[in-house]
């Protein structure tokens, strides 16, 4: 029950914090804007419909098509970033504090994992908003499906986030681990062109990027096509999120 509490806590305290800052808030919101307006306006209307299966086969624009991967995009932001808030905490004390509690390391790293998914959930759902200005009709029953899907891949990439942050010092040293990782993950993912015709070196990195399943699922719930079978997209992100937190907690356990 203590390491229950300790869970709840951390994962509390991360939500209040990121509600307590405007500038996060606004960032959720200003970021899938600005690329929905000049990637998805800027490069569809340089591709033309239909190239490579983007839009032609099923009728839609190339902003519609890449909308799950601003979704995406937004959801791997969100859960990295939030393992920031480890470095911060052991900077000003409050890490110290919290280790010298009578509550486990895992539960520390259980609820920053659970924070991070959670407000991966939040920023997906604020970029969700913009689905009808850009065309993309769905169901309740997709927004509802959506949920789990979005917390999957934030739990999965929080862990990343929390592997990281374990054994960093400084937020420089973060930010340009987190960034030599983000991106490739994200322009990898499909996100911003479909994971067919492509070389096979390039096919080979997509596939072995869990943020290519993720983008899928969130293909398929929104716009009813998908590149890989869908039960290997959510067996695929389980077991990655389950090795991720795994070896996170591992890291973030280890004595300093």
């Amino acid at each position: 029950m203590i390491d229950l509490d300790g869970i709840a806590m951390i994962w509390l305290r991360d939500l209040l914090r990121f509600f307590r800052e405007r500038s996060q808030l606004l960032g959720s919101v200003s970021r899938p804007v600005l690329w929905l307006l000049i990637l998805g306006t800027g490069l569809g209307a340089a591709l033309r419909p239909g190239v490579h299966g983007t839009s032609a086969a099923a009728g839609e624009s190339y902003t519609q098509f890449i909308f799950p991967g601003i979704i995406g995009m937004s959801l791997i932001f969100a859960s990295i970033q939030s393992a920031i808030s480890i470095i911060w905490d052991r900077e000003f004390g409050f890490l110290k504090e919290v280790l010298v509690a009578p509550v486990s390391r895992t539960s520390v790293a259980v609820g920053k994992a659970l924070s991070g998914a959670t407000l991966a959930v939040v920023q997906g759902a604020i970029t969700l908003v913009f689905a009808p200005i850009v065309g993309v009709k769905f169901a309740v029953f997709s927004a509802l499906t959506l949920v789990p899907v979005m917390f999957l891949i934030g739990f999965a990439l929080t862990g990343v986030g929390i592997l990281i942050a374990a054994r960093m010092t400084s937020f420089e040293g973060f930010g340009t681990i987190s960034n030599f990782l983000v991106m490739p993950m994200y322009f990898l993912s499909g996100a911003i062109f479909p994971p067919v015709h492509l070389p096979e070196w390039l096919y080979i990195l997509v596939r072995v990027n869990p943020m290519s399943y993720g983008v899928d699922a969130l293909r398929a719930t929104l716009l009813h096509r998908h590149y890989f079978p869908l039960p290997f997209d959510f067996g695929f992100l389980a077991a990655f999120a389950a090795l991720m937190v795994a070896i996170g907690v591992i890291a973030f356990t280890r004595p300093e």
